[in-house]
């Protein structure tokens, strides 16, 4: 009887201690994927207070290119307030409207504030982005206005802009490629944070208002 019972005792605890210790997995494992679940969905923040990756504050590379409405453009033309600049193209199928899509979004959530900011795309398709098509893509995707930008050129134009920002840009006039992102510069030119394609509107808008109290 001794030997029975010991027997079951030890199965007993057996069975409470593998119980215990799957618990304890379940738990950790829900903790550590939060955890990372976290790390992913919060961005990191510069000591300024920025949301994005610190590009330090030098002085953003100068460029002069053509917008949807045939007019010359220059980054120094802003000087004063803050300005996004972005890469796309205007068949692009579906980063490039999604991302226009959040750039929009932008521009309402920032309010009256939004007549101070600038937002400039660069084209990465040139033998396609003729001014006419960047102000089909304007329209259609309701950025309409006079602080948006789409900015059209010649590959010999386009291609130091995008070396300059190490944007990686490839087109043979049917399908084209490129990297993806938005580079936020304060009131003076300079770079200051680099947001990549997960951004939301809400940090944006967040990033852009703390540079107009600046």
């Amino acid at each position: 009887m001794s030997i029975r019972w010991n027997w079951r005792l030890a199965s007993r605890l057996s069975v409470l201690s593998l119980a215990v210790l799957v618990v304890i997995f379940v738990l950790v494992y829900q903790r550590v994927s939060a955890d990372k679940m976290s790390s992913i969905d919060t961005p990191s923040v510069t000591t300024s207070g920025l949301q994005g990756t610190d590009l330090g504050g030098a002085a953003a590379p100068g460029f002069t290119l053509i917008d949807q409405h045939g007019k010359t453009v220059s980054l120094a033309d802003f000087k004063g307030q803050p300005v996004v600049v972005t890469f796309m193209f205007t068949r692009c199928p579906d980063q490039c409207p999604l991302e226009a899509q959040k750039l929009h979004s932008t521009f309402q959530l920032l309010g009256n504030d939004a007549s101070h900011v600038t937002m400039l795309a660069i084209s990465t398709d040139p033998q396609n982005d003729t001014p006419q098509a960047a102000s089909n893509f304007t329209q259609a995707h309701s950025l309409d206005q006079s602080n948006w930008h789409f900015l059209t050129g010649s590959s010999q134009q386009l291609s130091p802009v995008w070396s300059n920002y190490h944007v990686y840009a490839n087109s043979n006039g049917n399908t084209a490629d490129h990297s993806l992102g938005i580079y936020v510069l304060d009131k003076q030119g300079h770079e200051r944070v680099f947001q990549d394609t997960s951004f939301t509107p809400d940090q944006l808008a967040s990033n852009l208002k703390k540079l107009l109290s600046e």
